[in-house]
Order: structure tokens, then C-alpha cells, then sequence
């Protein structure tokens, strides 16, 4: 079946499904299939459940069935990408395409995502990603539940591997974009630093060919060097025709040194005589808040109301988050690491001012034949940070400390050992540094404390 067929079919269901145990009833069920898993085994299953119709692979046991409602491809998941970029180009906003902004980078991403939905809903309905669906299915999923009453979209999109941001972006058809920074992660699968740049700059790639706009924290070297690569900044009468500028320091904010009394972070404008107070732990989040700033500013959101959004919002899902126990304070950031962000996360907990202090770190994972290196200096740099109490979780940091004799960090080969030894050796009256990559669960900590 053609797309134009399968989507007017999908304009009949109104939403889609890739997981029987979410329907609801009506819905457009997309049996896909996996290394581990094969969808077209629970097409009838999604049949029985409610969904109006099931796109099964051609060549699987369940397209030998007549049964009308299975719409069979020779692609499950090309033809969910195919429809979700159809759907895309298909919807119009006062008689114009609808407006898409992505967004991908090492570090931020999620964060700032929800920042700029935040701001954004200020003046218009926008459908941003859910959580972190940011992959070659997440994002198909979130440009299919744009409805009639969409006004903007902000997609974030995620990348292990060159060319994903590329296929991520040839789906979603941005008009705007936007990388959060470049640094050291999923170094496995991108090979190299100059992988992960070549990579997330695919974004820009797309944006160029299309003459459409680059959010671009000028402040950045990397980002600078990647658009003049591209020659973003290529007519000196005009260096930023296809970029838009912010930056702390372009801009001429500041970001105001944290206390006890005020351990967020706060972000001061002097040419404005405001500060910006948030829910968010650490500097490194200043150049997301300015990211959202001028994401609002290029729609019309005024700073005063992007500002009342921004102190709105507060993290949730183990992301910059700042929780108060009865014994302690802990800034958890277990939801993922590399070592740009974990490098970040130890500098600003350096600088946190406390009485006592704690570091609970996990491996960070992905790193290839980079990883004992980055650990080693992870390690290292958290010894010498002056932080009392250092725990490290996994085989990898066990190895870095192996290279750093007469360490006194106490090792653990996973989170669940060092919540047994916090249960025995209790913290109190301590702040708390809770980080590590998703596969570490650092999060299984935070009822010890």
C-alpha cells in the first residue's frame, strides 16, 4: 500500500501504537521488530486488543492472513518513519507548514528541550518529545501525535552512531535548530571527539542545504568552529544571516555564585536588572536556560514570561534535580554521564558550598578504548576536588583506581553494594553528588541516604 493510502488510514485512527500493552482502542498498531523482539508475532494480539489496523512485514507468518485490517510493507519501521514525515508535511498552520524546531547535543538536550516547550506554551500549543523518545522510532512517534491544534514542535533527537542525526532529520524536515555543546560520549560508536562533532553537526548540514536558522551559543569554540565549517558566518556583511546568537557572555548575563540559602541556579542580566532563579543544580545548565531565552525571543515570547516560565519548570526524572532527605542533600544526575558532563557535574559540586560533601559515581559507559583513560582522569579529578566521601560503582572506575595507588574512594561493582555499605556507614548532614551512566542505576542509592 502506498503512503498516501496507510496515512489516510491513519487520519481514521487519529493516533499509533508499537506496544499492545498501551492500547486503547482505534489506534494504528506498527508491529516492528527488533534483535530481541519481533512485533508481527503480536499483530492479531494488537488486532483482539482494539487497534483498528496492524502494519505487519510482508514477509512475516501474519501477512499470510486476508484479514482486512492488516496493512502489510516490506518495512515496518521505514514505513512508520515514511508516514511520521508525511504526517509532518502534511500539517498546516494558518494556511503555512508547520514549524519544527530539533534539537540534539552531547549534554542538555532533554533539559533544554523541556525548557523551550516550557517557554514556548506561554503563546502557542506545542507538541514537544515525551521524555527522551529521541531515536529512529522516538521520533517518528512524537511527529505523529501533532494534531490540527499543534502550533509549534520542538523534537529533540539522540545519536550513538554517525548518520543518525542525518536520518533523525530527514523524518522531522526541521526549520530551526539547535546543538546544546559537542563533547566525549558514545565515543564506541562515533569513534572519535571529531565523530561525535561530524555527527551532531549533520543537524547544521540539513539546516544549510534548506537556508533555515541555527540557535548557536556563540560562547561555544566548537559550535562556532562547526557552523564556519559549514560557512554558516560565510557573508561578513551579515555573519549571522542563518545563525541566531545567544551565550552567557554575548549576551552579558551572569551566573550567580550558589549558597545554602540560594543552591539553584540563578542567572543574573545586568542590562535588565533581573535575575532569572530556577529549579536547576549546576552552572552547566546556565547555557540551557539562555538556549530557551532565545528560542522565546525568536517567537515572540517576551523575557519577562520567558523568565516566569523558566523559574516554573522543575526537573524531574533524575535530571539536575535537588532532593532534600531527612539526613541529607542530594543532587541527583543518575539519568546518564560521559565525561563532559560528569567533568561539569564535579567542578560545580566542587564550588557547592557545604559543610560536608559526598561523590556517588558510576561508570560512564560507551567510551570504547578511550574509557580506562577518561576514568583514570575522572577519578583523579574527583580525588583531588577535596570532596569528603568518594564512591565509584562499576568495573571501569574499579579499574581507573587500580592505575591510582593509595586511593581512599571506596569501590563497588554496582549500586546496589554501595546502598548496603551506605545503609552500614550512614551519611548525615552531607550533600550528596549522585551521577552515572543509565546502565549503572545510581538512582538505587538514594534510599540509603
Amino acid at each position: 500500500m502506498e503512503i498516501i493510502g496507510i496515512y489516510n488510514k491513519f487520519r481514521q485512527c487519529g493516533s499509533v501504537s508499537t506496544d499492545t500493552r498501551a492500547l486503547k482502542g482505534g489506534e494504528m498498531f506498527f508491529a516492528l521488530k527488533g534483535e530481541n523482539f519481533d512485533g508481527n508475532q503480536y499483530a492479531f494480539k494488537a488486532l483482539e486488543a482494539g487497534a483498528a489496523y496492524a502494519v505487519v512485514n510482508k514477509d512475516s507468518e501474519a501477512a499470510a492472513s486476508d484479514d482486512p485490517r492488516l496493512i502489510k510493507v516490506d518495512d515496518t519501521l521505514r514505513t512508520l518513519q515514511d508516514l511520521a514525515r508525511w504526517h509532518r508535511s502534511m500539517t498546516i498552520v494558518d494556511g503555512k507548514p508547520l514549524t519544527v524546531i530539533a534539537l540534539t547535543g552531547t549534554n542538555g538536550k532533554t533539559t533544554t528541550k523541556e525548557l523551550i516547550r516550557e517557554v514556548l506554551s506561554v503563546k502557542y500549543r506545542v507538541t514537544a518529545t515525551e521524555g527522551n523518545l529521541n531515536n529512529s522510532i522516538g521520533v517518528p512517534l512524537t511527529l505523529l501525535k501533532i494534531t490540527p491544534e499543534t502550533q509549534l514542535a520542538v523534537i529533540e533527537m539522540g545519536a550513538s552512531h554517525p548518520g543518525d542525526i542525518k536520518e533523525l532529520v530527514d523524518i522531522a524536515l526541521p526549520n530551526y535548530g539547535l546543538i546544546t555543546n559537542v563533547g566525549k560520549a558514545h565515543l564506541l560508536g562515533f569513534g572519535s571527539f571529531d565523530g561525535v562533532k561530524k555527527t551532531k553537526g549533520e543537524l547544521y548540514d540539513y539546516l544549510r542545504r534548506t537556508s533555515d536558522k541555527v540557535f548557536i551559543n556563540v560562547d561555544n569554540p566548537h559550535l562556532c568552529q562547526m557552523a564556519s565549517e559549514r560557512n554558516l558566518q560565510s557573508d561578513p556583511e551579515r555573519p549571522y544571516s542563518l545563525l541566531i546568537p545567544y551565550g552567557l557572555d554575548y549576551q552579558g548575563a551572569e551566573v550567580l555564585p550558589s549558597s545554602p540559602e540560594h543552591p539553584f541556579l540563578r542567572v543574573s542580566f545586568p542590562s535588565l536588572d533581573r535575575v532569572i532563579d530556577t529549579n536547576l543544580v549546576g552552572t552547566y545548565n546556565a547555557d540551557n536556560v539562555m538556549a530557551a531565552l532565545a528560542v522565546g525571543q525568536q517567537f515572540g515570547v517576551s523575557f519577562g514570561e520567558a523568565a516566569a516560565a523558566i523559574s516554573a519548570y522543575i526537573p524531574s526524572n533524575n535530571r539536575s534535580q535537588m532532593v532534600r532527605t531527612e539526613r541529607n542533600t542530594l543532587i541527583v544526575d543518575a539519568y546518564n554521564a560521559n565525561p563532559t558532563s560528569m567533568e561539569a557535574a564535579l567542578k560545580n559540586f566542587a564550588n557547592l558550598q557545604a559543610e560536608s560533601k559526598a561523590a556517588l559515581l558510576g561508570d560512564m559507559l560507551e567510551l570504547g578504548e578511550d574509557s580506562l583513560a577518561e576514568h583514570i582522569r575522572i577519578a583523579s579529578m574527583a580525588l583531588e576536588s577535596g570532596i569528603g566521601t568518594l564512591c565509584f560503582v562499576g568495573k571501569e572506575f574499579r579499574q581507573a583506581l587500580q592505575n591510582l595507588p593509595d586511593s581512599p574512594a571506596h569501590s563497588f561493582d554496582t549500586s546496589a553494594g554501595l546502598a548496603q555499605w551506605l545503609s552500614a556507614n550512614p551519611l548525615s548532614g552531607t550533600a550528596v553528588l549522585i551521577k552515572g551512566s543509565r546502565g549503572t542505576r545510581m538512582e538505587n542509592v538514594i534510599e540509603s541516604l
